[in-house]
This record gives structure tokens, sequence and C-alpha cells, in this order.
């Protein structure tokens, strides 16, 4: 009996009275339980699809496919160093092509200069070095005489009073705004206004 109980009350005893084979009453031994009739449900919408099947791939063929990979990044790595220290070509420094394959285009014949113009030249240039060695030997002389008076007089001060060398030695404040104008490359114009023109960057950027 208690194994029939559990049948009809787990499928078959709803299925059936739904059916009108075991009328709208059930039979005494079955009195208490309760049958429900189920409806129609809807889900939601998921929008998906079964996941593919992953292919089996052969290892070979993967180990192929990273070593490609790793070539192609060592490639790529050999390159930038190699182009890491190149610098940036400068149009105005570099030779046409035309000059190159043909120098002659730019050659100049210069003329001989003979042998009294290449002695006035060299004694010219003697004269210039001796000139130029004595006045540096004339400023270090005097810089030297200048500072061995200064110490001079200094020690003699510091025996008369402590208090004027101190004052002696602290820095001028008036010397330090130092200005100086002195001759420029060509004279000024006189009551030259200066022309307002376009300027157009043409320089070649690199990224």
């Amino acid at each position: 009996m208690a194994f029939i109980r559990s049948l009809y009350q787990s499928a078959r005893v709803p299925s059936l009275c739904n059916l009108g084979l075991l009328g709208s009453r059930l039979p005494p031994c079955f009195e208490g339980f309760v049958t429900y009739q189920r409806g129609i449900t809807t889900t939601c919408i998921l929008l998906a699809e079964p996941l593919k099947k992953k292919k089996k791939m052969d290892p070979a063929v993967i180990r192929a496919r990273e070593e490609r990979k790793k070539k192609k990044l060592e490639k790529q790595i050999r390159r930038l160093e190699k182009y890491q220290r190149q610098l940036k070509p400068l149009d105005e420094l570099e030779v046409p092509i035309c000059i190159k394959d043909d120098p002659r285009l730019r050659s100049r014949k210069l003329p001989q200069l003979s042998t009294e113009v290449t002695d006035a030249r060299w004694k010219l240039v003697k004269e210039w070095g001796i000139y130029k060695s004595k006045q540096v030997e004339r400023e270090v002389e005097f810089f030297q005489n200048l500072r061995m008076n200064q110490e001079k007089a200094l020690d003699e001060l510091r025996i008369e009073s402590e208090l004027l060398y101190e004052a002696a030695i602290q820095i001028d404040p008036d010397f330090i705004p130092f200005q100086a104008k002195g001759p420029t490359e060509t004279p000024p114009i006189d009551n030259y206004s200066c022309p307002d023109g376009d300027y157009i960057d043409v320089s070649k950027k690199w990224d």
C-alpha cells in the first residue's frame, strides 16, 4: 500500500486524473493527497547559442605558431636596436646625390701662390703668434701683481683693525647688477621699422 501511494503521489496520479481515467474523485486510499495541474510556462530570451566544441590541434602546429611569433618579435627588437642611435637627417647638411656622383661640378681651381706671398703669409702668422703669447704673459703678470698687492693690503689692514678687515672682505652689492654695452657687428639704423612677415615652419617631423 505504501508503494502504491508513493507511486501515485509522484507522477501517475495527476496524469491519470487529468486524462479522466480515474474520474473526478480519487480512490479512498488516495484521499488526503492534492493533485496539481501544471500549465504552460515561458522563460526569458537568453540570446545564446551552444558552445562550439574545441578542435584538438596538433601540438607540433601550436609549437610552430609560437616559434613564428617569437621570431617576428626578435626581428623587430633587432631592428629597433639597429636604428636606436641613428640621428635624424638634416636636409641642410646632406650633400646632394648629383654632387656625389660628379664632384667636378663644385670643384674649384685655386690660383698657385708665388713664393713671396707664401713667405709673407708665414711671417705674418709667426709674428701674430709671438704678439699673442707676449700679450697673455703680460696679462698673467698683471693679475698676479694685483692679487699680491691686494693680499698685502688686507694683511696690513687686519693688523690695524679687525673690524675694518671684516668690512673690507665683504661683497659689495653695487657690483652685482653689472651691465655692459659694447659695439655690435653692424651699426643701428635710425628710425628703422621692422617688417612683420609670415613664418612658415617647413621642418620635417619624425614620430
